[in-house]
Order: structure tokens, then sequence, then C-alpha cells
């Protein structure tokens, strides 16, 4: 007894009658223990990675509440396009899309991220079909938006690369902080100056994802942010 007191807790002050990882296994098949739905299944057998198509379903900003109200935004935006003439949806959508990538990232928002990290499946790859998945119903969902709100062609497609720039940042600073919400705040705050500098200096609203020759710069920002997000993503020193 004095010597848990005076040394701290450590495994020799384990009882000997306790085996920890049983006790982990069992917690572990409790999570695990729902059966795969129709579309988990499918998923499944397309990336031949059960355990992959777990941790890619049960993504937050996947999940149905989560879309349903990522679909009412863009709608409201689609309404306040039609009624005003401004872009808005365009200005909408990075922002969302922004959101939803950083909570893709899992400490702290995802009950299964600890469980992914015991995955055959690196924790990287967990993150990049996450990833590319939230980036693709995204992107779509905008461009539907964009459609029905009778935006400009050049529009309706020139917020994308605004989208992914302002993606890979929020997903970026939600992998060096390990905080989904950082993430989300600094992409949105990186946003919203964006917009409003370029109303500013220009005086229309919409030159953020107008003006082609910001492209490049957003650009070069989604690619240092990638190169930021890989080196967060790696394996320590002789793990795999």
């Amino acid at each position: 007894m004095s010597e848990m007191t005076t040394g701290g807790p450590h495994r020799d002050a384990v009882p000997p009658d306790v085996d920890l990882e049983r006790v982990w296994t069992r917690v572990a098949a409790e999570v695990w223990q729902r059966e795969p739905g129709r579309l988990e299944r499918l998923v499944g057998r397309l990336l031949d990675a059960p355990g992959l198509a777990r941790a890619l379903v049960s993504t937050p900003s996947l999940l149905l509440p989560w879309v349903i109200a990522s679909v009412v935004v863009l709608g409201v935006g689609v309404a306040a396009t039609v009624g005003s003439g401004e872009p808005l949806v365009a200005l909408l959508a990075p922002a969302v899309a922004a959101a939803g990538i950083a909570y893709a990232y899992g400490p702290g928002i995802d009950p299964a991220w600890e469980l992914s990290l015991s995955m055959a499946v690196s924790d990287r790859m967990v993150l990049l079909a996450r990833a590319v998945a939230v980036f693709a119903i995204y992107a779509l969902l905008g461009l539907a938006a964009t459609a029905a709100s009778g935006a400009t062609a050049a529009v309706t497609f020139g917020w994308l690369v605004p989208m992914t720039a302002v993606s890979a940042l929020a997903l970026a600073v939600a992998t060096v902080t390990r905080s989904a919400n950082a993430g989300v705040g600094v992409g949105l705050a990186a946003w919203c100056l964006t917009v409003l500098a370029g109303q500013a200096s220009s005086g229309h609203l919409a030159v953020a994802v107008s003006d082609q020759s910001l492209f490049v710069y957003y650009a070069a920002c989604a690619v240092i942010c990638a190169a930021v997000v890989v080196h967060a993503t790696r394996a320590p020193g002789g793990v795999r």
C-alpha cells in the first residue's frame, strides 16, 4: 500500500486477477457491436475494408443530422441569392465544407476515434478517406445549390478552388491542434477575412470566388496545408 501511495499508480499496482487487455477488448466489442447497415456493407464491399467502412460512416460531418443542417444552410443561401442577386451560395459553400472537413478529424468529437487507432488501416488513411468523402458530398451539395440559385457558370465552379483551400486550412489546423473546433474557427475566420478584403478592395462581394487571379494563392494554400496534414499525421519513429 505504501508503494502505491509513494510511487504513484503503475502497472504493478494492478491486482493480479485483473486483465486490462481483456477489459479493453470487451469495451471495444461493445462499441463495435452495432450491426452494419446497408450503406456500410456497400462501402465495405467497395473498399474491401469493413473497419474503414465503419470509420467512414461514423464520420460526424457525414451523419444525417449534420448533412440535413448543411442542406438547410445552403437552402437559405439559395433563397437569399435569388432575392438579392448576390451569389451567397458560392460564399457559403466553402465555409460549410470547411466545417465539415474539420469535423472529419476525430479527437474529442468522434466516439470511434480511439478504436480507429487500433485498426489495421493507418489513421492517416482513415482521415484521407473521410476528408475525400466529406469534400465530395459537400461539393455536390454546393453545385446543386448554386445551380438552383441560377448563378452563372463562372461563379458556379469558381468557388470550388477556394473551397479546397479553406477546407485544407481547416483540416490542417484541426490535425495540428487536435481540435476540430479550432479548425472550424480558423477556417471560417480566414474565409470571412478573404471575402471582406475582396469587397473592400473592389466593392463587389463575390470577388473572392470570381477573381481568377486569386486562384493561384488558393492553390498554394491548399498544397501547403495538405503537406502540414501529411506531416501531422505521420506515424512516430519505429511505428508503421
